[in-house]
């Protein structure tokens, strides 16, 4: 495995205008990783990688790099790109026990961290290295949020969230497991018990709905609760996964792995916005794609499918008249999702947006004072990379906003 690593490491140009680091959304300086693990600084290389992103090693694995940093690298142009994915998870995979993460004093002040998913991690690790006292508060028994009960193992092992537990333990950082705030306890109470500021990064766990007959069947589930436990499902041999994402390509490669022997994937266009690597993944694996396809009822027996058509500004028409049952033992919807409304139900001043995400301003501040936002959800399910990037904006800004306060 080294030995690979080093080969694509001296593949590397160490190009004056690094369009790699460009493409990166969290703008991580790949050719300097390169030079210090090619000058055996893999301890330099490790810790720069953590301090530029606390969430290095998971990216690393679940990242689109085929669009980001891989797919900007030059030598892309004429042939392969340099695998700059595996040269970082390799670095931050290996080193990540022997990081030693600087904290300055306590400072007495505590911050409250609603939800361990990848916002909730990044701004716990970010301020409890400042010195803050955190409580991290997670409705389920483990951290991980969306990484752990929305990934599968296959993409993402579980073992690696596990390791940052011990290393947010490490910094002193308590943990409220299987508790949420927004039922019996609110923000207020919080505030009223000492926190001077919250942080909430709860996700978007609420399913989007397709809003066509039959979708409350019991042979229908939804992406985000089948993957949650997919060992809880009998899905039959007959499965068919509605959705272009990432997440319907999980769901296909999971299904299959527990025995499904027909999976296939309708998709409303032409192409699949999941990336491609993920694509080839899931052909690779067995399942099937159905291109221009949308269903408008769901049946006992599957789906009532129709053709579609996409005209050239790109809107897509379902044509009825085309409607056919397509049989299947199971339908899993995977259209996205949204963050669930508990906490505002509970706390009327924090106020959502026209598409049900939290309002936050430019400093990720919330309509309630001292409670802060970032990750799903504020911009609805999006990628791991893009909250751990919002999230260290935000860690500084709730630091700038506590220390302004008046003790």
């Amino acid at each position: 495995m080294s030995a690979h690593i080093i080969e694509e490491a001296n593949r590397c140009l160490q190009c004056k205008n690094p369009q790699c680091r460009k493409g990166c959304p969290i703008s991580t300086n790949i050719p300097e990783m390169i030079r210090l693990i090619k000058e055996d600084d893999i301890m330099v290389a490790a810790n720069m990688l953590f301090a530029n992103n606390p969430l290095s090693v998971v990216c690393s694995l679940v990242c689109d790099h085929e669009k980001q940093c891989e797919g900007h690298c030059v030598r892309g142009i004429k042939g392969a790109p340099v695998h700059i994915s595996a040269i970082e998870n390799y670095i931050s995979d290996a080193c990540f026990e022997r990081i030693k993460l600087e904290k300055k004093p306590d400072n007495g002040k505590k911050i409250g961290v609603i939800g361990s998913g990848p916002a909730g991690i990044t701004i716990a690790l970010i301020l409890a290295q400042k010195g803050y006292k955190i409580t991290v508060f997670e409705t389920r028994d483990k951290i991980g949020g969306i990484m752990r009960y929305g990934i599968p193992e296959f993409r993402l092992p579980k073992k690696i969230l596990d390791r940052y537990y011990d290393k947010m333990r490490e910094l002193g950082i308590m943990f409220r497991p299987n508790f949420s705030v927004g039922g019996s306890t609110s923000i207020q109470d919080m505030f009223d018990d000492g926190y001077k500021a919250v942080f909430i990064g709860t996700g978007a766990w609420k399913p989007k709905h397709l809003r066509i007959p039959g979708e409350t069947f019991g042979n229908v589930h939804y992406a985000i609760n089948y993957l949650n436990n997919p060992d809880v499902y009998d899905l039959g041999d007959k499965v068919a996964i509605i959705g272009a994402g990432n997440s319907a390509m999980d769901v296909a490669r999971t299904a299959i792995r527990h025995g499904s022997k027909e999976v296939t994937i309708y998709l409303r266009r032409d192409k699949a916005a999941a990336s491609q690597d993920e694509i080839e993944y899931t052909l690779l694996d067995g399942a099937k794609f159905e291109y221009k396809k949308a269903p408008i009822e769901i049946k006992d027996e599957g789906l009532i499918m129709c053709d579609t058509e996409i005209d050239e500004q790109g809107k897509v028409t379902v044509l009825k008249d085309t409607a056919r049952l397509v049989e299947a033992d199971t339908i899993i919807i995977s259209v996205s999702q949204i963050p669930q409304d508990k906490l505002v139900n509970r706390d009327k001043d924090l106020t959502l947006t026209e598409k049900g995400n939290l309002q936050t301003d430019d400093r990720g501040e919330t309509t309630m004072k001292g409670v802060f936002a970032s990750g799903d959800v504020v911009t609805g399910a999006n990628t791991v990379v893009h909250a751990v990037r919002y999230s260290k904006q935000i860690a500084d800004d709730m630091d700038k906003y506590v220390m302004s306060l008046e003790d």
